[in-house]
């Protein structure tokens, strides 16, 4: 390999790196303005006082239809059934850990009354409005992030074209040795 390839591979990708790091620190405004996993998760002081205002006829008496009672869920390669995304997820456990009278709703109906995944869909319908902004902003956030990824790899597969082709040339341009 000639210099002239190593630099001009070492300046590509040290711009690169700087444009990745430009749009990793440009993110989208979180919700409500505030930091930290509580607030991306959309567990703030107002949705724990709604959450603490619920009773076990809440979820009892609240309307599902026959298909809502059997959400579509996806499988893992696992074969493990999910019932919740990922945000969801993590939302449940940070919200049962704030508001312990949840918790003990959840233990109270679970799996006497409501099944688990009744339980969780019955109370994502319930907190929708306190909740749907920052889901739709963990949403935007992992497709920018799918993005970025995708752009990633597509920019080092052209590195990598550039680097052969640089290869086949000074190849062809060597004399031959005999």
């Amino acid at each position: 390999m000639d210099w002239s390839s190593w630099l001009l591979r070492s300046v590509s990708r040290s711009s690169d790196n700087s444009k990745n790091s430009q749009n990793s620190n440009q993110q989208i405004p979180k919700p409500g303005g505030g930091g930290g996993e509580e607030e991306q998760l959309g567990v703030t002081q107002q949705l724990i006082d709604h959450v603490k205002s619920f009773t076990i006829d809440t979820f009892k008496n609240f309307p599902l239809q026959e298909d809502e009672a059997t959400p579509s869920s996806t499988k893992t390669s696992s074969n493990v059934q999910r019932d919740l995304s990922e945000w969801q997820e993590r939302h449940a456990t940070l919200v049962l850990s704030k508001a312990k009278e949840l918790s003990h709703l959840r233990f109270m109906l679970c799996p006497r009354h409501l099944k688990e995944r009744q339980f969780w869909m019955i109370y994502f319908m319930l907190v929708k409005s306190h909740v749907a902004e920052y889901e739709l902003h963990a949403i935007r956030l992992a497709k920018l992030k799918m993005m970025a990824i995708e752009n990633e790899e597509s920019s080092d597969t052209i590195g990598f074209e550039v680097e052969m082709a640089e290869t086949k040339q000074s190849a062809n341009l060597a004399p031959p040795t005999s």
